[in-house]
């Protein structure tokens, strides 16, 4: 059993054998310029900016034998995975499925919807295409975690204020025990990303942990 001393809002346990990393949507669309990101206004220097911390992670990860599962929000070409009102909330341009800089927006297959190439995914690394924010919605990740008899997720990724906290609070609800890393997370409102970092550890942990990769590394 390993221990995160300096997690709050107190230590964090978890057994190497059990644990997964989850790195959600580190894809181009959200975080070089020219994507999904950017069109619709963001700074998306913001989220790149945390890449090479990720990419620390993502290593450390592997070296400890740890699952790493991958996420990207995705749709299928027809769009039928893309509900009518999810797509209407896009900026003119810059809907899902509209072409972009990269491609389609969001499509399965676009080069934009592609994870960053600093943190692509290694042969055996599970990947999770997801139509929703949160990573448990209509994807085989549930099953893919239950076969392997994961207990503890640790997450980083974008951003941090809705598909990361949206896969964490389901996680919770389904029984994980979670950590997020702090400084392996970010929005484009960094605002949020604080405010989320607060929620979800507060309450003794209501949500789950959060700590930053230094101290993870201690464990």
């Amino acid at each position: 059993m390993q221990t995160v001393s300096g997690a709050q809002p107190f230590p964090f346990h978890f057994d190497s054998r059990h644990t997964a990393l989850v790195v959600i949507d580190m894809q181009r669309d959200f975080i070089e310029p020219g994507g999904f990101g950017e069109a619709l206004g963001n700074d998306v220097s913001l989220l790149a900016a945390i890449v090479p911390t990720v990419a620390v992670l993502l290593e450390h990860a592997r070296a400890e034998g740890w699952l790493v599962v991958h996420t990207r929000e995705s749709h299928a070409a027809d769009l039928s995975d893309c509900p009518p009102a999810k797509r209407a909330r896009g900026k003119p341009l810059a809907r899902i499925g509209d072409q972009g800089p990269m491609g389609r927006i969001l499509v399965r297959g676009e080069p934009g919807n592609a994870i960053v190439d600093a943190l692509a995914p290694a042969a055996g690394e599970i990947v999770i295409d997801k139509p929703g924010k949160g990573a448990f919605y209509a994807t085989r990740l549930a099953e893919e975690l239950a076969l392997r008899s994961i207990t503890h997720l640790i997450f980083a990724g974008v951003t941090t204020e809705v598909c990361v906290q949206t896969t964490m609070r389901e996680a919770n609800d389904r029984g994980y025990e979670c950590l997020l890393i702090e400084d392996a997370t970010a929005s484009y409102i960094p605002a949020f990303r604080d405010a989320t970092l607060a929620m979800v550890r507060s309450q003794g942990a209501i949500v789950g942990w959060t700590a930053t990769l230094a101290s993870l590394m201690e464990a």
